[in-house]
């Protein structure tokens, strides 16, 4: 599970080699705080694009400067291993940056994958511009109803 976790830099160098063997890297990018069903089966639907799903993951900082205080629930290192667990996925990078722009340029996916709660024109610009300069297909995928892990979290505090 823990050789699934991968530097930028030696992803890099893996991408290399599954390019020379043919073989389609597919992308995704986001927090995964508290991994729920919904996250599972969105993490399914994008393997099924391709041949290797890499899962680039916001670390501690990036998440706390998307959501707020109080997040991420669980450390970068929980959720990447919990995410390395899956079947679906890979190979998992931990980024700290805004956007997952550095990522997208580095591994240069054969297809990206985003949740259904945006649209290409809700992506971000520069985002759209790295993937499309690597010839990177957009794909959007439904998210599964009932699970959000903003949700949860508010169900959790009102609860206590």
């Amino acid at each position: 599970m823990r050789a699934k976790i991968q530097t930028l830099a030696n992803l890099t160098t893996i991408r290399r080699k599954l390019r020379r063997k043919g073989q389609r890297v597919v992308l995704t990018n986001g927090c995964f705080d508290l991994l729920h069903p919904g996250h599972v089966e969105y993490l399914e639907t994008a393997r099924s694009f391709g041949d290797v799903l890499v899962v680039a993951l916001n670390g501690d900082r990036s998440v706390r400067a998307l959501k707020g205080a109080g997040r991420p629930i669980m450390s970068q290192r929980a959720r990447a291993e919990l995410l390395a667990g899956l079947a679906a996925v890979d190979y998992v990078v931990i980024f700290n940056t805004a956007r997952a722009t550095p990522v997208m340029r580095a591994l240069a996916p054969d297809v990206y994958v985003k949740g259904g709660d945006y649209t290409l024109a809700t992506l971000d610009v520069d985002e759209r511009q790295a993937l499309a300069a690597r010839g990177a297909k957009i794909r959007l995928v439904k998210f599964k109803t009932g699970y959000s892990t903003s949700s949860i979290v508010e169900r959790i505090k009102r609860a206590g």
